[in-house]
């Protein structure tokens, strides 16, 4: 099994990104030019490596190599986006790997992109780019190019060499879970073992409602890969398990006027099986109540005149102050009920969203998971 984080420090000991592996500080894809970088990237490097994986790496500071990290990242419906947008798409897969030194809201992505062994192409226009369009890599660079005959094989001992020297082993594994239990140690950390080889860490503080129990503050981590499952500070979610899976059950709190409810929305489960192997699975429970439109309609309207007054760096009364920490979910509920405008004014107002505090860039990046789902699901 391969330890993700040693992987990704054996990929950076390769200083200049290749035909194999890019690095990136971030990527967007909830805007349109992000969306088709990211897409772009996918493409060349499926193109430039038909017998071997190839990876991003995220949160990489590109001068010098320094791992900045990012926010955690829920990859569950990437591998739809990629499938929406490309023709023989490759297999991708979006993890989050922890490193010790970074804050807990931080981890590094590490995009593992497998080729389907044929030509991967854009099915349709997106920003700058034309559907047909194929890419390929030259050296760093992710170029479009007119091409007619089978690529060359170059990557795949390479790649396989370094893969190798990135194999888990006791030690780590060891390590891995002495330093989740310290790290975590005041949310009652747990270890469990799961077919007598994959080691998984969670903690989470308990809550419970009506004779359920609810974890918040949950970190969950597969320990053998160093992958980090589930983070949340804002999420409330219901954990169980048995021998051989490990279920989360994630919960949004939709709260309008002091009206506040709890809604389903993602249940995914971890199965282990007696190979060395897992699967993640994972279905949308997320229906998007439906809210009377007057209520609607003063919510809007109380929303952009909030926007507007930050926009003009007016302060805000107590009420507008409490509204504001509702102002990117009541802006999705608005879009799920049918407010066109609705998503344009909240993407509009990102920055002066995410530089108000610390809270609001936590509850934009939640929103915009919930819709990232929905959308691709």
């Amino acid at each position: 099994m391969i330890n993700k984080r040693l992987l990704i420090k054996n990929l950076l000991a390769h200083n200049d990104e290749n035909s194999f592996y890019d690095k990136k500080l971030q990527i967007d894809i909830s805007e349109k030019e992000g969306k088709a970088k990211f897409l772009k990237h996918v493409c060349a490097l499926s193109n430039s490596n038909p017998k071997n994986n190839s990876y991003i790496v995220i949160g990489i500071q590109d001068e010098d190599n320094k791992i900045i990290g990012v926010d955690f990242f829920d990859d569950s419906k990437i591998q739809n986006l990629i499938n929406a947008y490309l023709e023989n798409p490759p297999s991708v897969q979006y993890e989050n790997i922890s490193f010790p030194h970074l804050p807990d809201d931080k981890v590094v992505g590490l995009v593992t992109i497998r080729s389907s062994s044929r030509l991967t192409s854009l099915k349709r226009n997106i920003w700058k780019y034309y559907g047909g369009s194929v890419f390929f890599r030259d050296g760093s660079m992710s170029m479009p190019k007119v091409f007619d005959i089978q690529v060359e094989d170059k990557n795949s001992s390479i790649v396989a060499a370094i893969e190798a020297h990135a194999q888990n082993n006791i030690e780590y594994t060891l390590d891995g879970v002495f330093a989740f239990m310290e790290k975590r140690r005041v949310y009652d950390p747990k270890y469990l073992v799961f077919q007598e080889y994959f080691v998984m860490c969670w903690a989470g503080q308990k809550k419970t409602v009506n004779d359920k129990t609810f974890y918040s503050r949950v970190d969950i981590a597969l320990i053998n890969e160093q992958v980090r499952l589930f983070y949340s500070d804002l999420d409330e979610v219901s954990i169980s398990y048995s021998k051989d899976w490990f279920k989360i059950v994630e919960f949004i709190n939709l709260g309008f006027h002091n009206n506040s409810a709890y809604y389903k929305l993602e249940e995914t489960i971890i199965r282990f099986q007696n190979n060395a192997s897992y699967q993640i699975e994972s279905q949308l429970l997320f229906d998007p109540p439906q809210i009377d439109l007057k209520v609607l309609h003063h919510i809007f309207n109380s929303n952009n005149l909030i926007i507007d007054k930050l926009a003009r760096q007016q302060p805000l009364s107590d009420r507008e102050n409490k509204d504001l920490l509702n102002l990117p979910i009541s802006y999705l509920m608005c879009h799920f009920n049918g407010f066109e405008d609705a998503l344009n004014r909240l993407k509009d107002a990102r920055l002066l969203i995410r530089t108000h505090s610390k809270t609001m860039h936590q509850i934009y990046n939640e929103s915009m998971r919930i819709l990232r789902k929905v959308k691709y699901n």
